[in-house]
């Protein structure tokens, strides 16, 4: 049973982060190396990263890292602490790989994921959640994708103190970024498979914003006839997940509600642990990034799961049309978890990041 569900679960996601509007690569190795940006992080980012790099040299992927660090002062050109030379390099590369970033506790400089998203105009966070066969979730079932929009609505960060005691936060919703993610969800769903579209909104209270968000998905809608078309307001779609999550298909959403749902999938088959996530930008570009935090508290201790971070490597990865080395690392990743015998202590095991790097780089 467990490997006709695994069986199922590799070929509904061969082509997850397949971008149909990116550059035509060969789904074979490659003979000229592409260069990506690497983003190891901080806390125990550059302990998974360097997992990745370890089963990457592996399966023989044809990457040449370019690493980047978080710097210790503020760029001026950034108003952060990420360097304008970092952000240039995924500007060059046009594909690049993030670990876990904690913005520094101060005042005067942006979040290091908001300078990326904004500097290299991130405008759809793409996060896949399907059930990983061999690990019991509530969930056996779960397979749907969650696409955000990743540059307005409420994280346009424009806050001010209207009086003493009183604080005010802009929400901005513009049709062109709203067109724009509509349209990418359009494009994926028709790419994958996917036979529904759902858009989420809370336009019966928040009429002007997330009502103007909502006529962009209708007009775009109107261009794939061939998918099915529906809004859920936000509360009811929490609910709806919760009780039963196969309900749904592609999510498309604005920032905060995007921040929101998507965690809450990931909730729902076992974890950001093991959630990939992916970045897509305007021209080409393609980030895929860890979206669980940095952990500090283990950092170096040889604990952390990597998994999340390989698995958006294999987004990186199927975004360069690599699938042959995209699959060949995910059925390695998904059959380490599934066989549960190296498994690290976030899934109920007690083995290192190094035991659980051997293990998939044995599958391989």
């Amino acid at each position: 049973m467990a490997s006709r569900i695994l069986r199922r679960v590799l070929q509904n996601q061969s082509t997850v982060f397949a971008n149909p509007n990116f550059r035509q690569l060969s789904s074979t190795a490659t003979t000229t190396p592409i260069t990506a940006t690497l983003f190891p992080g901080d806390g125990i980012g550059p302990e998974i990263a360097e997992s990745v790099k370890q089963i990457f040299r592996t399966a023989e992927v044809p990457i040449e890292w370019e690493e980047h660090y978080v710097g210790k002062e503020i760029d001026p050109r950034t108003q952060s602490f990420l360097t304008w030379e970092s952000l240039e390099s995924v500007r060059r590369n046009k594909v690049g790989l993030k670990g876990p970033m904690a913005t520094p506790i101060g005042k005067g400089h942006r979040s290091l994921n908001l300078t990326l998203r904004k500097e290299l105009n991130l405008y759809a966070n793409v996060r896949p959640c399907f059930s990983l066969p061999g690990y019991k979730t509530r969930y056996d079932d779960v397979n749907l994708v969650t696409i955000r929009e990743n540059t307005e609505g409420e994280y346009s960060g424009l806050e001010h103190q209207v009086v003493r005691g009183v604080v005010e936060s802009l929400k901005i919703i513009t049709r062109q970024a709203s067109l724009r993610v509509a349209e990418y969800a359009f494009q994926y769903a028709r790419a994958h498979g996917r036979e529904r579209v759902s858009a989420i909104h809370k336009a019966n209270i928040m009429q002007k914003t997330d009502g103007l968000f909502l006529k962009c998905c209708r007009e775009v809608a109107e261009k794939y006839p061939e998918i099915k078309y529906e809004e859920v307001v936000i509360d009811n779609c929490c609910m709806m997940l919760v009780k039963n999550p196969t309900l749904f298909d592609v999510l498309v959403m604005p920032n905060l509600y995007g921040d929101i749902i998507s965690d809450l999938c990931a909730g729902l088959i076992g974890g950001l642990g093991l959630t990939p996530s992916c970045n897509i930008g305007e021209g080409g570009i393609a980030l895929a990034e860890a979206v669980h935090g940095s952990a500090p508290d283990i950092a170096g201790k040889n604990m952390a799961n990597p998994t999340a971070l390989l698995l958006s490597g294999v987004a990186m990865l199927r975004h360069l049309e690599l699938h042959d080395k995209a699959d060949n690392i995910q059925n390695a990743v998904l059959n380490t978890i599934a066989e549960g015998k190296y498994r690290t202590g976030d899934l109920g095991g007690s083995a290192s990041t190094s035991d659980f790097t051997k293990a998939v780089c044995d599958h391989l």
